[in-house]
């Protein structure tokens, strides 16, 4: 009852000035959260890359655990690789043609200090392809690769579907020269009305610069003065009331 006295005592006019005080901090936060919702990225859809597959004695596809510059396959088995866009290892395409070692390298004969690695490349379908680019007109190719019995995968890639391109931290950008440009991004969705289009994230420099891919310094500063701001003004209408 007492504190429901002072309410009343302190007036309409005291009471409205915390009101509009509480608002203005309430309309800011507001603002800073459209602020850094605008300065967000884009919801990353995944990545456009070629993945890893791997397959020993006849088993099925099986996501390869390491890349294939250090994965050593065995005689008898299989190495795959398809390109995609794909959310992560769950929902990675698989090469479409079965890593049937009997078929791929049945009449290559064994060979003393080599081994025999059936080798498929799935490039992918136009869904699949970068702007501006289309796979080959032969979306999947099969080799034996009769290699060095120490080889890698990258090596028993190399033998059937050269030129492979790498960047500098040795990651498989392109085989049998595609794609011909780019490495790995990442694609967001942008626009498209059928939740289709999309169009590469903003690249890791232009989000350290500010440019894309998260607010900036400057951004987070202001929004943090507009907090101190806002709160400065219902500290001091509270007092006043």
């Amino acid at each position: 009852m007492t504190g429901a006295r002072g309410d009343g005592a302190r007036g309409p006019a005291a009471r409205g000035r915390g009101g509009r005080a509480a608002g203005a901090a309430a309309g800011a936060l507001l603002a800073l959260s459209a602020v850094v919702a605008a300065a967000a990225p884009a919801q990353a859809a995944g990545y456009r890359y070629w993945s890893f597959w791997e397959s020993g004695g006849g088993s099925s596809w099986s996501y390869a655990t390491q890349g294939p510059a250090t994965a050593r396959p065995a005689d008898g088995d299989a190495v795959g690789f398809r390109f995609a866009l794909s959310g992560g290892t769950d929902d990675t395409s698989r090469p479409s043609a079965a890593p049937d070692f009997a078929k791929i390298c049945g009449d290559v004969a064994e060979k003393d200090g080599t081994k025999r690695v059936a080798v498929v490349v799935d490039f992918g379908g136009p869904a699949d392809a970068p702007p501006g680019e289309a796979p080959p007109a032969r979306p999947v190719e099969t080799g034996c690769a009769q290699v060095g019995a120490d080889a890698t995968a990258a090596e028993a890639l190399a033998e059937v579907a050269k030129p492979l391109r790498y960047d500098g931290a040795a990651m498989l950008c392109g085989i049998a020269g595609y794609p011909a440009r780019g490495c790995g991004e990442p694609v967001a969705e942008s626009g498209g009305t059928d939740g289709t289009a999309k169009t590469p994230a903003p690249s890791a420099s232009a989000a350290a610069d500010g440019e894309g891919g998260g607010p900036s310094f400057g951004v987070l500063a202001g929004g943090a003065a507009v907090l101190v701001l806002g709160g400065a003004a219902v500290w001091k209408a509270r007092r006043r009331g």
